[in-house]
């Protein structure tokens, strides 16, 4: 089993100096990592937001969970994470997916294409982005994109290439992630492209044993060397844990039993929390936990005791 390590996920800090006290403080209570979503509401741009975190902070990496391939040419995108990760040292997690939120979409006038569609195009980006970032040269054929001696300048300083993070629920991704991921998302998929009820059918602890299934029959031998992320949705660190939860179940039409094993739910003191941990990593691999900003503070305790 890999060893426990945390980030947070933050988009509501909008002023610069707000932004950079912010990144000092997720790397001094000891997370790995600081990402920014990729979406067109109110939030900072990613690539701006990132590069001044990583600039502010000393060990902290940077990512974004998940650029949206479909916002950006594979050429112009590996170019910019490629330039990230050589000024900041070899700090860029790379999260890349094949874009799911319908309001982005609609805002942008970008059309959103079936998931078969969105899901063979980020194949085809992915395998530009090991080109680029490996070779700093691409030609590529493909039915969405075709390069030809595009090339990638400066070359990333990771090696082989900045960690690739691919996340989703679906058997496509999970196929992908499987076969050139090095961080893998297991999350709930997100076919109706909101979080609300259609969400909530596909988060029981059930279908996460199928999607894990699923991801470690497609790895094969790869399967040990991949790091498996949660993000998370509901974390409360709270002395009456089994109180919150029944009432948080009742909320959602859900067991109480369940809620205590979806993975995307933290509910309890710290010892419950530490354990409820444990137990996810021995049953679905995660290892990797993602706390959004405002849990930030409480949860660093969990931070100290894994870590």
């Amino acid at each position: 089993m890999k060893p426990f390590r945390f980030a947070v996920q933050a988009s509501n800090t909008l002023s610069a100096k707000d932004w950079k006290l912010l990144a000092g403080k997720v790397e001094s209570l000891g997370y790995s990592t600081l990402f920014l979503p990729d979406h067109f509401g109110d939030q900072l741009s990613p690539l701006v937001g990132l590069t001044i975190a990583a600039e502010n902070t000393t060990n902290l990496n940077v990512g974004s969970l998940v650029f949206d391939n479909d916002y950006r040419h594979p050429l112009v995108l590996a170019r910019e994470i490629a330039t990230l990760d050589n000024l900041t040292g070899g700090r860029v997690e790379f999260g890349v997916g094949a874009g799911w939120m319908t309001s982005d979409y609609d805002e942008s006038g970008i059309v959103l294409d079936e998931p078969k569609v969105r899901v063979e195009r980020l194949k085809e980006a992915i395998e530009i982005f090991l080109e680029l970032f490996e070779k700093g040269s691409s030609n590529f054929k493909g039915n969405h994109y075709q390069l030809t001696d595009a090339k990638c300048f400066p070359k990333p300083v990771s090696q082989p290439h900045p960690k690739i993070l691919i996340g989703g629920g679906s058997k496509n991704i999970l196929e992908l992630a499987a076969g050139k991921a090095d961080i893998v998302g297991l999350n709930a998929s997100l076919k109706a492209g909101v979080i609300g009820a259609e969400m909530m059918k596909e988060i029981s602890p059930d279908k996460f044993d199928r999607r894990f299934a699923i991801l470690k029959e497609f790895a094969g031998k790869r399967f040990d060397d991949i790091e498996i992320q949660c993000l998370t949705f509901l974390v409360q660190v709270v002395p009456n844990g089994a109180e919150v939860r029944e009432n948080i179940a009742k909320m959602f039409s859900i067991e109480t039993g369940d809620l205590d094993e979806i993975p995307m739910a933290l509910i309890g003191s710290k010892n419950e929390i530490v354990e409820m941990l444990h137990k996810r990593r021995e049953r679905w691999g995660y290892s990797y936990i993602v706390v959004h900003e405002p849990e930030m503070e409480a949860f660093s305790e969990i931070v100290a005791e894994l870590t």
